[in-house]
């Protein structure tokens, strides 16, 4: 395995990023609308957008900075408990990738395992509680476990991305502990948690643009 992410890669997952989920407005604010409080479309639509305005200050930046730098737009901008812990998130991928220029199969592991335990961490939160944790913690297992098998790039990146959408699309089944859905009588039973949907769809761009640059 040795393909390597970049800083320019990076900025183009965050334009392929804010293009899809700009695009799925209408969905994802009936998922939330029927379990939350229908803003979390709002709030990473406008996170992703003012991240797009910053690509071309990525460009020249180390993947470390980049990481930071995506930290506190993200904690700045995106509104609700979702800004807190993306930026948590994005400084502790920094922290956990400082002094690379450029991410290797391992190191990118190494970002989504850290990101992975500061939203666990800030967010009081674990796998099965119906949050964003549920799509990223099988991407994260599925990750060490390719990486262990010794699978090729391709096989890594299809087996991560079925991994986090597999992991959003089982929240339908589970019964919310924290976030507004956790006060319903159903316990958001029967909907999908729109958290771990944007966080699949965030992991799927990120595998499928890797698979492009085999």
């Amino acid at each position: 395995m040795g393909f390597m992410i970049s800083s320019t890669d990076y900025a183009e997952f965050v334009k392929r990023t804010y293009a899809y989920i700009h695009a799925q407005k209408d969905y994802i604010t009936a998922l939330d609308s029927a379990t939350g409080d229908g803003d979390h479309w709002v709030n990473m639509d406008m996170g992703f957008e003012r991240l797009t305005k910053q690509t071309d200050q990525f460009l020249s930046m180390p993947i470390d900075r980049v990481f930071q730098e995506m930290g506190k737009t993200m904690m700045a901008v995106i509104g609700g408990s979702s800004g807190v812990l993306y930026g948590s998130a994005y400084l502790a991928a920094a922290r956990a990738v400082k002094g690379k220029d450029t991410l290797d199969v391992n190191s990118l592991c190494d970002a989504l395992a850290a990101m992975l335990e500061a939203i666990i961490s800030r967010g009081q939160s674990k796998e099965g509680f119906k949050t964003m944790i549920d799509s990223l913690a099988p991407a994260v297992k599925t990750y060490r476990q390719a990486l262990a098998e010794h699978k090729s790039e391709k096989e890594l990146c299809l087996a991560v991305k079925q991994a986090a959408i597999d992991g959003a699309e089982n929240t339908k089944n589970m019964e919310a502990v924290r976030g507004r859905a956790s006060y319903q009588e159903n316990k958001g039973v029967g909907h999908l948690d729109p958290g771990a949907v944007t966080m699949s769809y965030q992991i799927s761009i990120m595998m499928d643009y890797i698979i492009e640059t085999l």
